[in-house]
């Protein structure tokens, strides 16, 4: 495409050489429309659809307010033929000294210069502009329908540079862009990219109408709770704000948890904030040190409350796109034996299969778990062979490919394994740790179900397909004794209750996640709201109560029951937006490592300022 577009541009060059004719000058201007606009028009149109809401009596919104220009670039039509108007924006595209494509946010007009005092020979791209002129019609054959303002153009009789460009890092093509890397030291630029234009706006319309759904039609109150906190003990690892008081420090906090539980206790029964939260962890391709989630919190609930609450916010918040309520639910021992992951991807239908049963083995933790996958796709890749193998020494765990199960187990058993499998599948065989056999084969699948889509060998459902995970261990094995598996503030399964003392591993939660197309885009529970069943889980955990005080007097005052839960707005839209990474959805994210690529933080800070927060910088 990028080869045809030159030999385009070569054939418009020559064109004129020869003879600036009507003629030359139409398939100039369609040429131009088709190569320069079409991408753009394309992404704002999907802007546009997802930002549409059903209230059509309701007036259009301005966006020209307040500002000297009279439309936007995307807005005019041929019923505002003959008005003088004024449009603000970026010079996309010049030619001739004669054509002019300006863009705004909104999308793109084209100008045709009329007007012998006005030269734009040596405009560069991305220049801001300020254009005076009338609203023409193209004539009818040169209309362009992939554009919204394809049937007119401004005839211009003024042009002010309002801020010339004196440095561009890149230009702003999709069949251009930059490294990921070069676009995030220069965000401001990359920002002007259609897409990230209309993810913005596409975040900002749904933060929009989950407020307008929780506090006008739920009497939700919106509570903005602080940032600096002492550190959470059980929880994520925090970031550490040093003072000027030596030796005292602040913590940024992980989530509003401890906040929102001590609104219950004050009688704010109906709560919810769109949250910064902050955890010094390593950062992945769905994770960042500083992301936002939609926290909420109610009293007077249920499990099966705050389900129905998620369910009708969603489906009104995406209208069309999911499934109708009851969403689909399963436990979290299902889903590990089913998917070997606790968010599992419903979009393909491949399952483990429990063969345990064949084997006979001392340990009541021994699994054998078999994935079974088309045979078509045949022999495994060397790559694929090689990624098996990471795995398999990453859990600690014996893994047998398809031509070596039988080797491996004799013939009696693998005709089992075959029979329970379906005799149609080759199959690869995990045993070891129950948990880490079901966790080695989920990544397996994963990978594996790559593969079988790119060959066909696998139907795949593209609706969104939402899941709700319920009974999640209270607790889970950790080097120091017991560790939560959520937060230490979450409620016990009432009907495990008796196994607290004598079994609490086997002890459930009232915890549950919400996952959308194998990432979990939600996860809350039911709290403790008893202050001697707290008190019993910290020390369970080995954490000193007494670093909670002002949260358990809380509990003690006369806290209501009550349960909460927080979706993770970046991950939400980079699934809604098909993303790569949630820094794909971010105005300013940080990059895979943590850092700004921006501004180079984090930076070091001066003597004088380590001396004023009393703190001392050691070389490693």
């Amino acid at each position: 495409m990028l080869g045809r577009s030159i030999k385009c541009t070569g054939l418009i060059n020559n064109l004129y050489n020869i003879n600036n004719s009507l003629k030359v000058r139409n398939t100039l201007q369609t040429i131009l429309r088709n190569n320069q606009v079409l991408k753009y028009q394309r992404a704002l149109s999907t802007q546009r659809l997802e930002i549409n809401t059903k209230e059509t009596n309701q007036k259009p919104a301005d966006s020209s307010t307040f500002t000297y220009r009279t439309h936007t670039c995307g807005e005019l039509r041929s019923e505002h033929i003959g008005q003088d108007v004024i449009l603000c924006g970026w010079v996309q595209y010049t030619r001739l000294s004669k054509f002019l494509l300006i863009r705004d946010s909104y999308g793109l007009t084209q100008c045709i210069i009329n007007n012998t005092l006005i030269d734009i020979s040596s405009l560069p791209l991305e220049t801001i502009v300020k254009v005076k002129g009338t609203v023409a019609p193209r004539p009818k054959d040169m209309y362009n329908h992939e554009m919204a303002t394809g049937e007119v153009e401004i005839v211009i009789n003024k042009l002010e540079i309002l801020n010339n460009v004196t440095k561009l890092p890149f230009n702003l093509r999709n069949y251009q862009k930059p490294k990921e890397q070069l676009r995030l030291q220069h965000r401001y630029i990359d920002l002007r990219f259609p897409e990230m234009q209309s993810v913005l706006r596409q975040r900002s319309s749904m933060l929009h109408r989950m407020r307008r759904f929780l506090v006008e039609e739920h009497n939700f109150v919106e509570v903005e709770t602080p940032t600096l906190f002492c550190r959470t003990p059980g929880g994520a690892r925090e970031f550490v704000v040093p003072t000027h008081h030596s030796g005292l420090f602040y913590s940024l906090v992980q989530s509003p948890q401890q906040f929102k539980q001590m609104l219950m206790a004050g009688g704010v029964d109906r709560y919810f904030q769109i949250a910064r939260c902050y955890r010094d962890e390593s950062t992945r391709p769905d994770r960042q040190p500083e992301f936002t989630q939609l926290d909420i919190e109610l009293s007077f609930t249920s499990l099966e409350g705050i389900i129905n609450l998620i369910e009708l916010l969603l489906r009104k918040t995406f209208d069309g796109k999911l499934p109708k309520s009851p969403f689909k639910t399963i436990t979290y021992k299902e889903a590990l034996e089913n998917y070997g992951t606790d968010k599992p991807n419903l979009k393909y239908d491949i399952k483990l299969k429990n063969v345990s049963n064949l084997f006979s083995h001392p340990s009541t933790d021994f699994g054998a778990f078999v994935l079974p996958y088309n045979n078509k796709l045949g022999k495994l890749s060397a790559k694929n062979r090689e990624k098996i193998n990471e795995v398999r020494k990453k859990y600690n765990v014996k893994v047998v490919l398809n031509e070596k199960i039988t080797k491996e187990v004799g013939h009696d058993i693998s005709n089992e394994i075959r029979i329970i499998a379906g005799e149609t599948n080759d199959n690869i065989l995990s045993m070891g740790d129950k948990e880490n056999v079901c966790l080695c084969l989920g990544e397996i699948r994963d990978f594996l179900a790559t593969d079988l889509k790119l060959k066909g060998l696998i139907n795949v459902n593209e609706n969104l397909e939402p899941l709700w995970i319920i009974d999640f261990p209270l607790f889970v094995k950790g080097e120091d004794g017991l560790e939560t598996c959520h937060h230490p503030f979450t409620a016990p399964h009432p009907d495990d209750l008796h196994l607290l003392d004598s079994e609490p591993l086997n002890v459930r939660s009232l915890a549950y996640d919400i996952v959308l197309n194998g990432h979990e885009i939600g996860g809350g529970s039911v709290r403790i709201h008893n202050s001697a069943l707290q008190e019993k889980i910290l020390n369970m955990l080995n954490i000193d109560s007494s670093k909670l005080s002002h949260f358990i007097n809380a509990l003690q005052s006369g806290c209501p029951p009550h349960a909460g839960i927080a979706l993770g707005i970046d991950r939400l839209m980079a699934v809604l937006c098909d993303a790569e990474s949630i820094r794909d959805v971010i105005a300013f994210p940080k990059s895979h490592d943590g850092r700004d690529p921006l501004s180079g933080a984090p930076n070091k800070i001066s003597s004088d300022d380590q001396k004023y927060y009393h703190i001392k910088c050691l070389e490693t």
